[in-house]
């Protein structure tokens, strides 16, 4: 006999379903998700959550409305996925066999919410059990979107065949395996392409959708049916369904990058049908679907060329689709002065800690390239019918997301334009030239808005082109700071932001005062305007004109550093983290410059003011560090004043959040704290100590409560990469600036140090972060070694084991073998003794290594020691010689002048060569083996 629920626990899980889901009275929907969470461990939940899912008629004798009722049919369904996604595996297959049933049975249910709901139940018991375990789900659900029969009505033929679109979506590759020879997929493309003929055109959109799921996995299956796809995309492109084109469009952009030697062909065809698809205006997805084929196509180096003899007609309809639509102007209207308005809570977005850059050997910290500016597109998933009264949008978290951060055909068609402008430069803006003369100064500011977003899209692509025009475009520009409608002035601060560069670098000093000063001046005065959305816009372009301008703001540190002052006065918490980072790019940028007295008495009783107010907790506290430890580099010793209050708030906050992880791991109900308080923490007391005269950095050490190193220990041992990276940075900046007070915990760090370079602790998910961790603790060690001196000695096996293994890794990052190299030099200056015996292990990875390695004083050391340790064992470098020769050369031709140790090193290699020139029966001969230029170079430098 099938099971058969009981009235009364029906009842009453009926209604905490309801309250779960109802806003009006928070302490019944705490109550009821309390007790849905209790009763999910009860083997008969699934059960009951199935049967409300399945059968609506039923719940209405519960006194439940229509709307009600489907509300609580959907929130069981979102239940009973989560219910299977945790116990799945462990449910008897009878009562597995029931909820397959009732799943399959919901499909038929005249609301399209619950057959989505269902769909989605159907989909998560194939990724629990695997395909092999519902073997005849597939066949069915095909069968049923097929109408095999010839009796199934459009409505379970519709949730069939979402429920397969999910499925596939959810499992593409499990349905890609090999189960005893064959793939369920070679049979499943063949029977969706089958059904894309359905004169149902929801049951055609969701069959092509799921084809579209396994297009970008290049999957055999999908590459063996390719040419039937493509003759019903052509079949399907001019389809009366618009959901049925979107998906069409999207399969093309998939197969821009999967073969575009099968779009190519096709280009002038395409380029017609997407125009015509942008255009339209009555399926705003649909354009913006249309809008990526041209990003995509733009992107991919094969393809863009192509494109080129079309630019008049697709970047006329990517201008035009750069316009705001009707409902943005109706949201822009009540779009006025602000400022004075607290945020909500809404307004604030999560903060994290920025991930810094390992510190180099060479140079401290590695090179970067600055931030490229992207854009994240996110496509949309066809979801069938449109909501009836009552029901609700399946989603993963609930929300519904910020409008303006919305991936839209605006966004979309503004960043294709950015690209094609990148590739074909002066074509572009030779066609985008009459649009921005005839809309920047349209009476309508929808136009003038669009036409502003023009110019900044094409900046970097044609630069050289609009250069000529600049003169005249930036005076009109400025203007437009002061147009009356708020999202004008925003994206006019946006595009003089991307000609800031243009400005910035402008020679001759008149043009300067004519183009370069009002940018400056015009984007810092719009940083207080009376709208929070332009202020936010003005900041960021700010922070991109120091970027570009660098030391050139130096003579005007006095008003922006005035203007900042005023915006700390003012800003609401959501523009205060674009403020703090506009600091901190002024301090990086102009570096000791901020160092005045005038302008520290003006800048930091601001921040302090602010850091006062933030509590430790906080999110805002990370962008605030950051910005501090870049405030306290530029300023130096100049920092002293702030820097016990800041030192001991970062111990403690530090101290704080050991003691949440520490708690939260006792106890699973209780979170865990973010990582990022540890990391901003850790990198803020690396740049006080770095910034201080050592005397003033030792003492904040010494008095430090809980002891500093001991709360570093812990650091070090943290779980987190991030947390590792910045503990080992310190680590080294406390070698380098106050070892005195390192040196007595080193026997309880080193172990620790020397266990984080084992390069088996590196996890396969996470190695590149992993490898940041390693590069750091080599650098942290060298400076150690150059430190400890002939006390390492205990430890130099362990390390160069090591480092052995680093540089003998063939996987290992250039960045990683190159710090592991200067680390195993700089070991070697006063521990020689002991890394001799080995020399011949690592002696060439040594030299091929340490060739490329910027010339500097962490070089110099490391051959320092590479040369002594080769004094103690000359004959282990008979294999590689001349390698060794052709470094003396080099260090020769390159060593500066103004390094340290020149002369130490310089006296090694000279005591080594005349050592192998005694050593070495027919010098001369060995030496006509090297370039003539080596030959030479060692003959003036070291009189060989």
């Amino acid at each position: 006999m099938a099971w058969q629920p009981e009235r009364e626990p029906l009842r009453e899980l009926v209604g905490y379903l309801k309250d779960a889901l109802s806003g009006h009275d928070q302490n019944a929907q705490r109550y009821a998700t309390m007790m849905l969470g209790q009763a999910k461990s009860s083997p008969a939940t699934a059960n009951y959550l199935a049967y409300i899912l399945s059968n609506g008629p039923i719940l209405q004798g519960l006194s439940l409305s229509s709307s009600d009722s489907i509300l609580v049919r959907s929130s069981a369904a979102i239940n009973l996925k989560n219910t299977i996604k945790a116990f799945g595996k462990a449910y008897p297959q009878p009562d597995l066999d029931y909820i397959r049933s009732l799943a399959l049975s919901a499909l038929q249910d005249p609301s399209s919410q619950i057959r989505s709901f269902a769909g989605s139940v159907i989909s998560e018991i194939v990724q629990k059990g695997g395909i092999l375990g519902w073997p005849q789900l597939l066949p069915e659900l095909i069968a049923l979107a097929g109408n095999d029969t010839g009796s199934i009505s459009p409505q379970t033929q519709e949730g069939a065949m979402s429920a397969m679109a999910k499925v596939c979506e959810d499992n593409k590759e499990s349905l890609d395996k090999d189960y005893h020879g064959q793939r369920p997929l070679s049979i499943i493309i063949p029977k969706l392409l089958d059904i894309t003929l359905s004169p149902n055109p929801k049951v055609r959109a969701f069959a092509l959708a799921s084809i579209n799921t396994f297009i970008p996995e290049t999957s055999q299956s999908v590459l063996a049916s390719l040419d039937a796809i493509m003759a019903r995309l052509f079949h399907l492109a001019n389809d009366q369904s618009d959901s049925v084109r979107r998906n069409v469009c999207r399969s093309f952009t998939q197969l821009v990058d999967v073969r575009p030697d099968k779009v190519k062909p096709h280009m002038g065809g395409l380029v017609d049908y997407f125009v015509l698809q942008q255009r339209n205006t009555d399926d705003p997805d649909l354009a913006l679907d249309a809008a990526e084929f041209w990003l995509c196509v733009g992107e991919n180096e094969r393809l863009c060329p192509s494109l080129g003899p079309y630019l008049g007609q697709i970047v006329p309809v990517l201008l035009e689709s750069m316009v705001y639509d009707e409902e943005d102007i109706l949201r822009f209207e009540g779009d006025a002065d602000d400022a004075d308005q607290e945020d909500r809570p809404e307004d604030l977005k999560p903060q994290f800690a920025t991930t810094k850059t390992p510190r180099l050997a060479t140079n401290g910290y590695a090179g970067t390239n600055g931030e490229a500016e992207q854009s994240a597109i996110s496509g949309n998933v066809v979801t069938g019918d449109n909501l009836s009264e009552g029901e609700i949008e399946e989603s993963d978290d609930g929300s519904t997301g910020n409008s303006e951060d919305r991936w839209n055909l605006r966004k979309c068609s503004a960043a294709a334009l950015d690209v094609l402008a990148s590739h074909f430069h002066g074509a572009v803006f030779a066609v985008t030239l009459p649009y921005l003369t005839a809309n920047l100064r349209h009476q309508e500011w929808t136009n003038r808005e669009a036409a502003v977003l023009a110019i900044g899209a094409v900046a970097d692509g044609c630069m050289e082109a609009v250069t000529p025009h600049l003169p005249d475009l930036v005076p009109y520009l400025l203007s437009l700071l002061n147009d009356p409608e708020p999202v004008v002035r925003l994206i006019t601060c946006w595009a003089l932001g991307r000609y800031s560069s243009w400005a910035s670098h402008l020679q001759d000093s008149s043009d300067r005062k004519r183009y370069f000063e009002p940018m400056m001046e015009g984007i810092l005065n719009k940083m207080l305007d009376r709208n929070k959305r332009v202020q936010e816009a003005a900041a960021s372009a700010f922070a991109n004109l120091e970027e570009k301008a660098t030391k050139g703001l130096t003579p005007y540190c006095g008003p922006i550093i005035r203007q900042f002052v005023r915006c700390f006065g003012q800003y609401k918490d959501r523009n205060m983290f674009i403020l703090y980072d506009c600091v901190q790019t002024l301090a990086e940028h102009v570096g000791p410059a901020l160092a005045q007295q005038e302008l520290i008495d003006t800048l930091m009783p601001a921040i302090i003011q602010r850091w006062s107010k933030v509590s430790d907790r906080s999110q805002e506290i990370f962008p605030l560090l950051e910005c501090l430890s870049y405030v306290a580099t530029a300023l130096g010793d100049a920092f002293a004043p702030f820097a016990i209050p800041v030192f001991a708030r970062c111990i403690r906050i530090i101290h704080q959040s050991l003691e949440e992880y520490v708690r939260s791991i006792n106890n699973a109900a209780l979170d865990k704290p973010s990582k990022d308080f540890l990391v901003t923490s850790l990198d803020l007391l690396s740049a006080i100590i770095q910034a201080l005269d050592n005397r003033k950095a030792s003492e904040l050490v010494e008095t430090s409560q809980p002891r500093f190193f001991d709360l570093l220990l812990f650091c070090m041992e943290d779980p987190s990469n991030d947390v590792r990276q910045s503990s080992y940075a310190l680590l080294g900046d406390c070698a380098v600036n106050i070892f005195s007070q390192l040196q007595p915990f080193l026997p309880a760090l080193l172990p620790v140090l020397i266990q984080q370079l084992d390069l088996d602790n590196l996890r396969d998910q996470d190695t590149e972060q992993g490898f940041s961790v390693i590069n750091n603790a080599c650098w942290s060690c060298g400076e150690i070694a150059m430190n400890e001196l002939a006390e390492m000695g205990p430890y130099v096996e362990q390390i160069y084991q090591r480092l052995l293994g680093i540089i003998s890794n063939p996987e290992v990052p250039t960045s990683v073998n190159e710090n592991a190299v200067i680390a195993l030099g700089r070991l070697g200056v006063h521990c020689s003794q002991s890394l001799a015996p080995h020399l011949g292990e690592f002696g060439r990875s040594f030299l091929l290594i340490i060739g490329p390695v910027e010339y500097t004083e962490e070089r110099a050391h490391a051959f320092l020691g590479f040369n002594r340790t080769v004094e103690r064992n000359p004959r282990a470098m008979e294999a590689y010689l001349l390698d060794y020769f052709k470094a003396s050369a080099a260090f020769a031709h390159h060593t500066n002048s103004h390094l340290n140790n020149r002369g130490n090193v310089q006296e090694s290699f000279q005591r080594n060569l005349v050592g192998y020139k005694g050593l070495i029966p027919n010098f001369e001969p060995f030496l006509q083996q090297l370039p003539e230029r080596d030959i030479e170079r060692l003959r003036a430098k070291f009189s060989l």
